[in-house]
């Protein structure tokens, strides 16, 4: 199977890192297709045991240099694994929806966060960064192999998907009420616009969400996003 450089519509990506595959092993070892390990003569104790039970589960793994330039990879990364994309759908329960998110690392940050949390599933609005970018699955330090990710086409497509989900939108409106005197009803999806742009001005009336800020200071124009979704998260859940 010859090796290409990681393409959106490409039935695989890949986990860079041993701390990735590890992950990837302990959550999903059936995605895993084949794992590449760069020639190395400095193999601590942690990379000897993954290549263990790599082995034990009669995972291929080809030892190259060639992969890790092919894939981008930094030079101390010794071990990287080609997985097949999951599509799994989103569960009873409360949502984290980002609308257009741009920034891998943005994306990366808030799914390590949402999972760190206790949120485990995530729909994403397009036109969107691609969830399974290796730059968004090695940002997520291995928390995208605990979450379910579907994409949608609208906010409209996610609401005839999930029903009268209660849905609160981090933006600024002259509706909106500070995140501490919110009181979630459940089940919810907390809502976060892009990085540039925020949610549209209409976002709350359109869809009948509630809109919800984070009271600031006037010295700084805007929270990033992975902060402000992590600010949220944390306040809902726990009210948990």
């Amino acid at each position: 199977m010859k090796l290409q450089k990681y393409k959106r519509d490409s039935e695989v990506s890949y986990a860079m890192g041993a701390t990735l595959v590890a992950e990837l092993l302990k959550t999903n070892r059936a995605a895993i297709r084949r794992v590449f390990l760069r020639p190395t003569e400095k193999r601590g104790e942690d990379l000897e045991k993954i290549l263990t039970e790599l082995k034990l589960h009669s995972i291929e793994i080809i030892e190259t240099t060639k992969a890790f330039n092919i894939l981008g990879a930094k030079d101390n990364c010794l071990l990287a694994a080609e997985f097949i994309k999951q599509n799994r759908p989103l569960t009873d329960g409360n949502h984290i929806i980002l609308v257009n998110p741009s920034d891998a690392g943005n994306l990366g940050t808030i799914i390590r966060t949402a999972v760190a949390f206790g949120f485990t599933n995530l729909a994403i609005i397009t036109p969107a960064v691609d969830p399974y970018d290796p730059k968004v699955v090695r940002a997520s330090m291995g928390a995208l192999f605990h979450l379910n990710v579907m994409q949608y086409a609208s906010i409209e497509d996610y609401q005839e998907a999930h029903g009268k989900r209660k849905l609160y939108a981090f933006m600024l409106d002259e509706n909106a009420q500070k995140l501490k005197e919110t009181r979630p009803e459940e089940p919810y999806a907390l809502v976060f616009g892009n990085e540039a742009a925020g949610l549209p001005k209409d976002f709350a009336v359109k869809t009948g969400a509630q809109a919800v800020f984070i009271p600031q200071s006037e010295m700084v124009d805007s929270l990033n996003l992975s902060i402000a979704a992590g600010i949220a998260m944390h306040y809902f859940s726990s009210l948990g």
